[in-house]
């Protein structure tokens, strides 16, 4: 099998209702679609089997979050490529060909991810990937696109392929055999940033990650956990910090892990001065989990070092993309000079 399109669902029979007719009906690369359950207590099992008793179904026994989910799951699926796709999106049809021809030309790309617009704004990008990932000297994550939380119009502005840094997991074609290869997800992240960390590893790794506009699919977004969660909150600050010390190249390592910790403290008070106290304390507890994990993220980070020739510093923006956003009102990549 070449192209195993691979669902990871938890509790969401509704989204599976309304957006998996679609992934069939543009199923014009004649990939294998499979639905990986995590533990669903809700019934969408059974309404798979009663709808779509044609759709492969893999029953993880635990709901070990988006990283352990995925790697439970494709223990069990033989293709070439995987397609990772959240089940709140809506595609269009020929969205895997133009990637799978672009992966296919160069056995350098390990990972690509089409343009990702709002389902509920066509006209815009979506949060969640935009137009390809980057990073900051900080590791803080951005897109073309979407640069903190101002989200442009796309106007065609990205109408290209280009190599970036990170590809979103929300719709992430990857190589099979470089997953693999990479013991996939770190299941420590459980959710939130783990395809930014397997896409630093892959870079690390000598690998291209790339970004295809003549893919298009449209994402609904916080269909699992919302932004104003504080649950998110926690693991974006969190897995944000193991991210960075996980792969980040020696030198000023260890001054940028402190200025980072300043930074987030900043991101604390100001949630707190805007009357936002649980979140506040989520970046307090992100902070002591990170702490917590420190010498297992450590022996991570020693692992890697071992094994790769060299860090990448491609597609990583050598200024802070905080200071360009709040300082000098730099909103769009565009404006960034990168």
């Amino acid at each position: 099998m070449k192209i195993a399109v691979v669902i990871l669902n938890w509790n969401g029979r509704n989204f599976l209702e309304k957006f998996l007719p679609s992934v069939i009906a543009c199923n014009t690369a004649d990939a294998e679609i499979i639905v990986a359950d995590n533990a669903s207590t809700d019934d969408s099992v059974a309404f798979l089997s009663l709808h779509y008793p044609r759709i492969k179904i893999i029953e993880n026994a635990t709901n070990g979050g988006f990283a352990k989910g995925y790697n439970d799951a494709l223990k069990h699926v033989k293709a070439e490529y995987y397609v990772l796709l959240n089940s709140d999106i809506e595609v269009t049809p020929k969205w895997i060909e133009p990637i799978i021809e672009l992966m296919d030309s160069d056995l350098s790309i390990a990972a690509c991810q089409p343009k990702i617009k709002d389902f509920n704004r066509k006209t815009h990008f979506e949060y969640a990937g935009a137009a390809g990932g980057y990073i900051d000297k900080y590791g803080y994550p951005f897109c073309r696109g979407r640069i903190l939380d101002h989200i442009e119009e796309d106007k065609g502005q990205y109408d290209d392929t280009h190599e970036v840094f990170w590809a979103t997991g929300a719709c992430l074609f990857i190589r099979a055999a470089c997953y693999h290869q990479l013991k996939g997800f770190d299941e420590d992240f459980f959710a939130h940033m783990e395809e930014i960390d397997l896409c630093w590893r892959l870079k690390n790794y000598g690998y291209k990650i790339m970004y295809c506009s003549q893919s298009v699919v449209y994402h609904v977004g916080g269909g699992t956990l919302n932004k104003t969660n504080p649950g998110k909150t926690f693991l974006n600050f969190r897995n944000n910090l193991i991210l960075l010390f996980k792969n980040h190249a020696p030198g000023y390592f260890y001054l940028k892990i402190l200025l980072r910790l300043l930074l987030d403290s900043i991101a604390g008070i100001k949630f707190l001065l805007s009357g936002q106290a649980e979140h506040c304390m989520a970046v307090v507890k992100a902070h002591f989990s990170f702490y917590a994990s420190f010498g297992k993220t450590l022996e991570k980070r020693k692992q890697m070092k071992r094994e790769i020739k060299q860090y990448t510093t491609t597609a990583v923006y050598t200024h802070s993309i905080i200071a360009d956003y709040y300082l000098r009102g730099r909103k769009k990549y565009s404006e960034l000079g990168f």
